[in-house]
């Protein structure tokens, strides 16, 4: 049988936080923020149209800011450690941008191993979003491989039903009922999503 691939979401998943959420903060946005994304959670809003909300409203805040913003976020040790040890066959697929997350993708180990949004930056600002990642077009990528995909929001349902192991993962907010619903498997335990993946090996 092939190894598996393992694809994570990156926002309370791979995080102890959700990162557009954190950045707003630093700039009094936290109820906006809020709304947008509770409003997306809930499937009321695509996450395409939310996600081009969601960074206009962060649109003014330098690039830097927010990478130094970013490097601030806690992690999930655990889920980090298994990541960096299986480099080779781990990938993370976000919504979020490029210009914003490739340094820590950069320190995960996970240069080349990430699908994200792309947008074009000038003068520390951005200018404009090029490209908002489709999680299910990226996993037709992964097609002749089998996968397991972790995650725990809406945008992560499509990806966690295409694999041959979806798996849910509460470790920081509630699972969203899409992925519920489609997942092989849940859990809200850190230590026991990783003690399966290791098992998976």
């Amino acid at each position: 049988m092939s190894e598996y691939v393992f694809l994570f979401d990156l926002d309370a998943t791979i995080t102890k936080a959700e990162i557009l959420p954190e950045i707003a903060v630093k700039i009094n946005k936290e109820q906006q923020m809020r709304e947008l994304t509770e409003k997306t959670m809930a499937g009321e809003i695509p996450f395409d149209h939310s996600f081009l909300e969601r960074v206009k409203l962060l649109s003014e805040i330098p690039v830097s800011t927010v990478r130094k913003i970013i490097a601030g976020v806690p992690l999930n040790e655990k889920l980090v450690e298994f990541i960096r040890e299986n480099r080779e066959r781990c990938y993370v697929v976000t919504g979020n941008l490029d210009i914003w997350i490739e340094e820590l993708m950069s320190e995960l180990g996970m240069d080349g191993h990430y699908f994200c949004s792309r947008a074009t930056v000038k003068d520390d600002k951005i200018v404009s979003v090029d490209y908002v990642v489709d999680k299910g077009e990226v996993v037709a990528e992964f097609k002749d491989r089998p996968f397991v995909a972790v995650g725990d929001g809406n945008n992560d349902a499509q990806m966690i039903a295409a694999a041959e192991i979806g798996i849910g993962f509460g470790g920081v907010r509630d699972i969203a009922p899409a992925v519920l619903k489609c997942a092989t498997h849940a859990t809200y335990s850190e230590d026991r999503l990783c003690q399966f993946l290791r098992q998976l090996l």
